[in-house]
């Protein structure tokens, strides 16, 4: 690992540079046709492909638009999600692995026909995507992957090596996949959006639906957006009660870093078969090339101190292609349902006019347009052929809550190993740029003092269930072990399903 690199001291994503619009914070009741509860990839499409269909549209987003998780990804256009075509055929059928693919496609040729008809400044770049094993057992699974693309009819191949330091066993490639710049290209379709009528309202967090004929959106200041119509778009479900989506999915971190290296990148994007995973792309960087090295997945709030995901994806970039500049590091907050399909449409069988798009595990970009174009047939009353394939309703969740928290079978466990935590730490203890749960009048409670030696504490009882949040130290926040919710070291909420901030402590 070169010690003249400098590690970002605060994840940053790449895409994040490119400057984006502001709006106002929504100050007063209104009435629209669409609410959509989130201002990523899947709510800015949706908004666009809806206001074209004549409809009026707003935007709820609870933070910045485009700030969140679709600028905090590896921006692969491919349908290549893994060695996942196999098990869907095992799981369910052909035709519905075949869905799946087309579906990915479509969302793929969605981007490639605007950005060619816009003439779109986005990076865009056909590109083949390969998978590679380096173990035996994976070897095998890539062997049985080709015979699934061969049944769906998948323009893939089985090939020789990669052109990488790396000793391979096996290697598939799936043709005409592609990369973008994806906030390049969303900022153009939101302004598309924006343009033809659609609202966008900042800073403005969903917090409950009252629903009947005529949905209405409540935000955490009380205002009310009266629709026809809701979206949930917001990454995680802000209704996450209403069908039990905290017990039907999990959340993952994976971490990405950006560097400049010393050899030149061949093209082409790849991902690695084994464990712990490794992805290999570039992108356009002042006339250059930078490399995002992506993997280190894990259970968000557990595992170990995240700053060696960093540092475990740097010494493979370096012994890979060696490392010249290290300017950008962050990571990824991913939402993974029980069989790995995303949830798109109707959030319970009953609701009709409230829908949900979640569960697009590491691969939101062709998932979340493709979730995009399923919600607005659904509103506009369009056939869909991925409907069925898509629908939320396919899982039935037990009504019991110890049942439902059961399911995710490590949760009990870190909700009785949290509250038996002695902190031996006291707030006095810690150095600047520190954090650590730590005992303050007797109770457990989480402390982080900053650059400047100001300290901040909270209570680390997560506001959505009671589980006990962790220190994440590389992305200086606390996170919850049991169903993902992250918070600042402010205690402000980062990521659902919890909607509440972290209670402040007093400290004397």
């Amino acid at each position: 690992m070169s010690s003249n690199n400098k590690m970002p001291q605060f994840p940053e994503s790449y895409w994040r540079e490119v400057p984006l619009p502001s709006f106002e914070k929504l100050t007063e009741h209104t009435s629209v046709d669409v609410v959509i509860v989130g201002g990523g990839i899947t709510g800015i499409t949706a908004g666009y492909h809806l206001v074209k269909e004549g409809l009026k549209v707003a935007i709820l987003e609870a933070g910045n638009i485009l700030t969140g998780t679709s600028g905090h990804t590896t921006a692969k256009l491919t349908a290549q999600h893994g060695l996942i075509y196999d098990e869907f055929i095992n799981h369910f059928g052909i035709e519905k692995a075949k869905l799946y693919y087309e579906a990915q496609s479509r969302a793929i040729d969605f981007v490639r026909n605007h950005v060619q008809e816009k003439n779109i400044e986005c990076d865009f770049s056909e590109e083949d995507a390969i998978i590679y094993a380096t173990s035996d057992k994976y070897a095998k699974k890539i062997d049985t992957e080709m015979e699934a693309y061969q049944k769906l009819g998948i323009d893939g191949r089985l090939k020789e090596g990669i052109p990488f330091n790396i000793d391979t066993k096996a290697t598939i490639v799936m043709h005409n996949q592609a990369q973008f710049h994806p906030i390049k290209f969303l900022k153009n379709l939101l302004q598309d959006y924006i343009e033809a009528g659609g609202l966008v309202y900042e800073n403005t967090t969903a917090v409950d639906i009252g629903e009947n004929d005529h949905p209405v959106v409540i935000t955490n200041d009380g205002h009310r957006v009266k629709c026809k119509y809701v979206i949930s778009a917001s990454h995680f479900p802000f209704m996450d009660m209403k069908g039990f989506y905290f017990a039907r999915v999990y959340q993952e971190r994976s971490y990405i870093i950006g560097v400049k290296t010393k050899t030149d990148y061949p093209g082409g994007m790849y991902y690695s078969a084994d464990e712990p995973t490794r992805s290999l792309r570039y992108t356009p960087y002042n006339g250059e090339k930078l490399i995002l090295v992506g993997g280190e997945g894990h259970k968000t709030g557990q595992g170990i101190n995240t700053i060696k995901h960093y540092e475990a994806l740097e010494k493979f970039a370096e012994e890979v292609l060696g490392i010249t500049e290290y300017p950008y590091r962050w990571s990824a907050q991913d939402i993974i349902t029980l069989d790995k399909l995303p949830y798109i449409g109707r959030i319970t069988a009953d609701s009709k006019k409230v829908l949900v798009a979640t569960g697009y595990r590491k691969w939101g970009m062709t998932n979340g347009i493709a979730a995009a174009m399923l919600l607005k047939d659904i509103i506009t009353e369009q056939r869909n052929p991925y409907e069925e394939l898509f629908d939320p309703a396919r899982f039935k969740a037990d009504p019991s809550l110890k049942k439902v928290i059961s399911i995710n079978t490590d949760v009990a466990g870190h909700l009785i190993k949290g509250k038996l935590e002695v902190a031996p730490k006291s707030p006095n203890d810690l150095e600047k740029d520190e954090g650590s749960v730590v005992t303050v009048n007797g109770k457990r409670a989480g402390a982080y003092r900053d650059k400047d030696g100001t300290l901040h504490l909270v209570d680390t009882t997560c506001t959505h269930l009671g589980c006990e949040t962790e220190w994440n130290e590389g992305e200086r926040t606390w996170d919850c072990p049991c169903h993902g919710s992250r918070y600042s070291y402010e205690g402000e909420v980062l990521n659902g399903p919890a909607k509440e901030p972290l209670k402040k402590v007093d400290f004397k």
